[in-house]
């Protein structure tokens, strides 16, 4: 059971972080279905730090990798703002190009630099064997994570801001109305700018986050497992509700969990079921969850719509 908690919050932390940030684009009036993607390319910058700087001080470390994944995350998801918020683009085929891209990008250059290293090693893994320990506090046989920390922050800060600052109030309102919000004087690009940039940050920490459950080195070939389309599937759920989206995260991190654990439920076990029914288990109840709720869905009006400031 310790176990099945353990595993519930580092995934929950990871769909959290990631949902919030496709929850602050989405309030900007982009769709950021890059998430993905940029988890990745988080991950890789986390994963470099850690394998390089592995033997300085915990908190040096720690806080390389975490600075250096969200500006990573930041810039990668710069891609969607120039080609959404000034040319107009797709927004929905932008973000599956960077999912793409990312993906094929970080597993060429990991091997590219594995192969100068050594010219016999043409993987696309980092190890960060030493480096995973120091994110990691034992408490009585439980593996407290930091992130789990900084989740249950970045739920506080995003309702702050969203809610009762005047800068998230202003990127709300370019969201639901940009031209209403334009005409009072609010920057709609600036905002916009602002709400891709926090998801890229938010997108890049979740990807460095994901490596880090459980395992001591990453194939970068295998992306992040779908869990920036989980993120998207947490945040519909969550309508859009920093406090919602954390409900949502936990249900969601505990049927991934699932299949980490199972193995420790005679319960379960004794169904003998394929290891692969409990693998598919988040994303079936995804697709449930959505056939469920997106029909009464709260999503802000000008999602995905690009801003035309000649438009009344």
């Amino acid at each position: 059971m310790l176990l099945l908690i353990q595993y519930t919050l580092i995934f929950a932390s990871v769909l959290l972080l990631v949902a919030l940030g496709g929850c602050i684009s989405e309030h900007s009036g982009i769709i950021n279905l890059g998430l993905e993607g940029i988890m990745v390319i988080g991950a890789l910058g986390g994963a470099l730090v850690m394998n390089n700087l592995a033997t300085s001080s915990g908190v040096v470390m720690v806080l390389a990798a975490m600075i250096v994944a969200a500006l990573l995350g930041m810039l990668y998801s710069c891609l969607l703002g120039v080609a959404s918020i000034h040319f107009n683009a797709d927004q929905t085929l932008v973000g599956t190009a960077m999912n793409l891209l990312a993906t094929a990008a970080a597993t060429v250059f990991v091997k590219a630099m594995n192969t100068a290293a050594n010219p016999d090693n043409h993987s696309s893994e980092i190890e960060y064997v030493g480096a995973r320990k120091m994110f990691i506090v034992n408490i009585n046989g439980f593996e407290f994570n930091w992130f789990m920390l900084v989740a249950i922050l970045a739920v506080v800060l995003v309702y702050v801001f969203l809610y009762k600052n005047k800068l998230g109030l202003r990127l709300m309102a370019c969201g639901e109305h940009p031209q209403a919000a334009d005409s009072v004087g609010i920057n709609v690009y600036h905002m916009r700018w602002m709400g891709v940039l926090i998801s890229g940050a938010l997108a890049g920490l979740g990807g460095l986050c994901y490596i880090l459950a459980g395992v001591s080195l990453w194939k970068f070939e295998n992306g992040v497992a779908g869990f920036g389309f989980l993120a998207l599937a947490v945040m519909i759920f969550g309508q859009w509700k920093p406090g919602r989206i954390a409900v949502a995260a936990l249900l969601f991190g505990l049927f991934r969990a699932l299949s980490n654990t199972y193995a420790g439920f005679p319960a379960l076990v004794s169904l003998n079921l394929p290891s692969n029914v409990y693998n598919m288990m988040p994303y079936i109840v995804c697709l449930i969850v959505l056939a469920f709720t997106s029909r009464n869905s709260a999503a802000p009006k000008a999602e995905g719509i690009p801003y035309d400031k000649g438009m009344r």
